[in-house]
C-alpha cells in the first residue's frame, strides 16, 4: 500500500470553495474512477489555516498513475473545474508526496 499525502495551499479566503468542490463533486468523480481517500484534514492549529490536506491510498504506482491520468483528463473534472473557478483561482499550489509505511507503522 502507498499513501500519497497532498497539500493544497488556497488562494486567500478561497478555502471554501475547495471543501465545496470535493465535497459535491471530485468526490463523486473519484469513485467513477476507483480513487480510494485514506482522509482529509483542515489545519485548526499551524502555519496556514487555508490548507487542505489529504490521503489518497494506492496498491501500487501503476494504478495510480492510471486512475489519476483518467481523473484529471476527465471532461466531466475539467468542466466542473472551470466552473468552480469561473469567480477566480481556488488553489494556489500543490504539493503531493508518496509515502511508504516504515516497519513499525500501524498503517501498512
Amino acid at each position: 500500500m502507498i499513501h500519497e499525502l497532498r497539500i493544497y495551499r488556497c488562494v486567500p479566503g478561497r478555502l471554501p470553495a475547495l471543501l465545496k468542490r470535493f465535497e459535491t463533486i471530485t468526490l463523486k468523480l473519484w469513485d467513477k474512477h476507483g480513487i480510494r481517500q485514506a482522509g482529509f484534514w483542515t489545519v485548526a492549529v499551524g502555519e496556514s489555516n487555508q490548507d487542505l490536506y489529504y490521503l489518497l491510498a494506492w496498491e501500487s504506482l501503476a494504478e495510480r498513475e492510471q486512475k489519476w491520468t483518467r481523473f484529471t483528463t476527465d471532461p466531466e473534472w475539467l468542466a466542473a473545474r472551470a466552473e468552480t473557478e469561473k469567480d477566480g483561482q481556488i488553489v494556489a499550489n500543490v504539493s503531493n508526496a508518496l509515502l511508504q509505511p516504515t516497519a513499525f507503522s500501524s498503517v501498512k
